[in-house]
């Protein structure tokens, strides 16, 4: 027992998420749904993670029952942006790493000269 709570603190990469997701797929949820229902199912969580930000951090208040769930919400986005990886043979951490470097290159001055980034006051402070 006290090894799996050590193994549940451990840091999880990218590969290890999408190793786990194919695990439960096949053990408890029989196959993956087609790529267009899990694309349907992403925009759907997206949706969700929207509706709890406008709660939090927008002008919007919560309906009775409602809850502030934006880890849980950004979870389940995870979950199926890794069964869309893993339908479509993404590796995730190669994509991750290939996406910063190619932010980084592109980006790597425009943000800090972006004078909309640097006013004092901004909105996005």
């Amino acid at each position: 027992m006290e090894e799996a709570t050590h193994k549940q603190e451990e840091e999880i990469t990218l590969s290890e998420v999408q190793r786990q997701t194919d695990e439960w797929i096949h053990t408890y949820g029989v196959r993956y749904f087609n790529e267009l229902t899990n694309m349907t199912i992403l925009t759907e969580e997206v949706g969700e993670l929207a509706r709890v930000m406008a709660r939090v951090y927008g002008e919007q208040s919560f309906k009775e029952g409602e809850t502030a769930n934006l880890s849980d919400e950004m979870a389940d986005i995870l979950w199926i942006l890794a069964c869309l990886a893993n339908q479509t043979g993404v590796d995730l951490t190669n994509a991750w790493r290939k996406t910063i470097e190619k932010k980084t290159n592109r980006d790597k001055e425009r943000h800090i000269h972006n004078p909309k980034l640097n006013k004092i006051g901004s909105k996005c402070e």
